[in-house]
């Protein structure tokens, strides 16, 4: 069983950066890949980041790349996404999720993660 809360969503302008963290809990974290993903109303969710169990392995989805940063540290038992140069479609709800299988590297469709926060809301205004 892994448990994640989100939190850091709030309003930033466009331009500017925000980070969000993850906290998990659970006796699989160290194993688990951790994953950020995010969904506006309307839209499908789509995959934004993830990051191995060992943190040597990242995956970032085209919209976010060069832009988003995530990292994890085990011994605190967080995952966190540095999110820059954010844009307007960057408004979403953003979730923190981990796999309950153990991968070796990151996978990026949704359905590969099995535990999920309540996420947290970030708006990018103009």
């Amino acid at each position: 069983q892994v448990q994640l809360v989100e939190s850091g969503g709030e309003l930033v302008q466009a331009g500017g950066s925000l980070r969000l963290s993850c906290a998990v809990s659970g006796r699989t974290f160290s194993n688990s890949v951790v994953g950020w993903s995010r969904q506006a109303p309307g839209k499908e969710r789509e995959f934004v980041a993830g990051i191995s169990g060992s943190g040597t392995s990242t995956r970032y989805g085209d919209s976010v790349k060069g832009r988003f940063t995530i990292s994890r540290d085990n011994a605190k038992n967080t995952v966190n996404l540095q999110m820059n140069s954010l844009k307007s479609e960057d408004t979403a709800n953003y979730y923190c999720a981990a796999t309950r299988s153990v991968f070796s590297y990151v996978p990026m469709p949704t359905s590969e993660y099995n535990y999920w926060g309540q996420g947290t809301q970030v708006t990018v205004s103009s």
